[in-house]
């Protein structure tokens, strides 16, 4: 671990993280309240309404996913990536090998644009609330919305792009000074909407009728759904399972001086994934009981348009807010694809991948039901990317206890660890398969598939290690089989991310 580090910025990319670099606990909290007091949460919190979820359900529910969640990050992430103080990247590329790391990029870039899509939707909802834009969600998943709604989405999704290629540190600096006034409107977003329907007194609030009836007339309008107490702890623990189960969050907890910075996490659980969830369904339900047909595209459905809702409790405020929050989200979302992409193209320049990932992005947005599948799109990532975070764990904690060596690729000089390439895409096959397929609720695939990888990672290395054990050299004779791009999209920024 002697490389120079001079080229990288401080940002220790190729080597653990020196005890002068490490940062305290204060760092770890603010970055988490800013990132999960996001634009998403706009789109999210309706869609627990409009998905037929009740109040006392979506109030435990997420008290427990949200708990369930904290604990992931500081138990699991926390103490390897304080062990090991490498990014997610390198500690793969160590274990998996440069080449299957590079594919691992792509589908990441290819994740993060369509997420991102769904900022630059959101962004353009609010945008559009002034010039009497609005948007319909059609049948298909791949359909336009009318044409004035997409051109808007391209100009938004343009402005956001260029922003982004023009680098990482100011759009972040303005995200976390941009977050507690954003999470001031959330709070008020859902005060407002409660007086709004006269829901301001203990009896009202028990009762919650306001909130039933809301329910209803989505049903009404959209057809019957469910989504009960153990889907809704189930999402709100692994909506962001490829943070936690899949150690994406490795590469930020490398910089973390003790333990207890693991619990700051609980910061972006409870002010965006609690309050500002319930705060934003709040949104469509007083929409819902006192405009109604707003509420309700062309085509007589209930639609959940994240700047009509908030224009409609809190006027321009809420537009901004809105605008505000996608753009915040979508700006490093895009960022960082462009740099999953630059790590597939070691050549291509940051700016030229960060243009192509917004185009891509902006694509994505202009397709409303992707943002309104966001529910399961979440899932779905946590799915393809959180099985790796096991071939990490296993590598970590079990592989020395079974006679094989850890970071396989590394010790031999591989650029594809077959063991996990299988181990990896075996189980996300099957989990997509049953997600697609079969109607499979999307969080639902993550931990089998966590296990799986796991699995299969150890006993698959059981047998390509002793078999190809004869003849390897040391890793001091082959060192790194690595991308040369020192890029990388899991690597917090300086002092912004953290």
């Amino acid at each position: 671990m002697s490389e120079d580090n001079s080229d990288s910025g401080g940002e220790f990319e190729r080597e653990s993280v020196p005890d002068s670099a490490l940062l305290g606990s204060g760092k770890f909290w603010g970055m988490y309240a800013g990132e999960h007091a996001a634009g998403t949460e706009f789109m999210i919190g309706p869609l627990f309404l409009a998905a037929g979820a009740s109040l006392s359900d979506l109030i435990l529910g997420l008290l427990l996913g949200n708990i369930l969640a904290v604990l992931t990050w500081r138990f699991l992430v926390v103490p390897i990536a304080m062990a090991k103080r490498m990014t997610l990247y390198y500690q793969l590329e160590r274990i998996a090998g440069g080449a299957l790391v590079k594919f691992y990029n792509l589908v990441n870039g290819l994740l993060f644009c369509f997420l991102a899509g769904a900022m630059v939707t959101v962004s353009a909802s609010a945008v559009g609330v002034p010039f009497g834009i609005t948007f319909d969600v059609p049948d298909s998943m791949f359909g336009l919305s009318n044409a004035s709604f997409t051109v808007l989405v391209a100009i938004v999704g343009v402005v956001i792009a260029a922003v982004a290629a023009g680098g990482y540190e100011r759009v972040a600096r303005f995200a976390n000074i941009a977050a507690p006034w954003m999470i001031g409107v959330f709070a008020a977003c859902g005060i407002v909407s409660l007086a709004q329907m006269h829901a301001t007194n203990v009896a009202a609030l028990s009762e919650g009728k306001f909130w039933s009836d809301a329910v209803a007339f989505v049903q009404e309008k959209n057809g019957p759904a469910e989504f009960g107490f153990w889907k809704i702890v189930v999402f709100a623990w692994l909506c962001n399972g490829a943070m936690h189960f899949g150690m994406a969050d490795l590469s930020i907890f490398r910089f973390a001086k003790s333990k207890a910075s693991g619990w700051a996490p609980a910061i972006g659980m409870f002010l965006g994934h609690y309050m500002a969830w319930i705060a934003a369904a709040l949104l469509l339900a007083a929409l819902i009981k006192l405009q109604p047909e707003l509420a309700m595209g062309d085509d007589g459905k209930v639609v959940a348009n994240p700047g009509l809702l908030a224009y409609q409790s809190l006027g321009w405020a809420g537009i901004i807010c809105v605008v505000i929050a996608g753009w915040t989200t979508a700006n490093p979302t895009i960022y960082r694809a462009g740099l999953a992409f630059q790590g597939v193209m070691p050549n291509s320049s940051r700016t030229a991948m960060t243009l192509v990932a917004g185009i891509v992005a902006t694509i994505a947005g202009a397709f409303p039901n992707l943002s309104a599948q966001l529910l399961g799109f979440v899932g779905t990532y946590g799915t393809v990317l959180g099985p790796m975070g096991a071939v990490i764990f296993v590598d970590f904690y079990l592989i020395k206890k079974f006679g094989l060596r850890d970071e396989y690729a590394n010790q031999s000089g591989t650029q594809v660890n077959v063991a996990v390439m299988i181990a990896w895409l075996l189980p996300v096959a099957v989990g997509l398969y049953l997600i697609f397929a079969q109607g499979l609720f999307a969080a639902y695939a993550v931990i089998p598939c966590w296990v799986a990888c796991g699995v299969l990672y150890l006993v698959i290395s059981k047998f390509t290690q002793n078999t190809s054990a004869a003849g390897h050299a040391t890793p001091e004779t082959f060192g790194s089989a690595s991308p040369t791009s020192s890029d990388n999209p899991y690597l917090p920024p300086s002092d912004n991310a953290l």
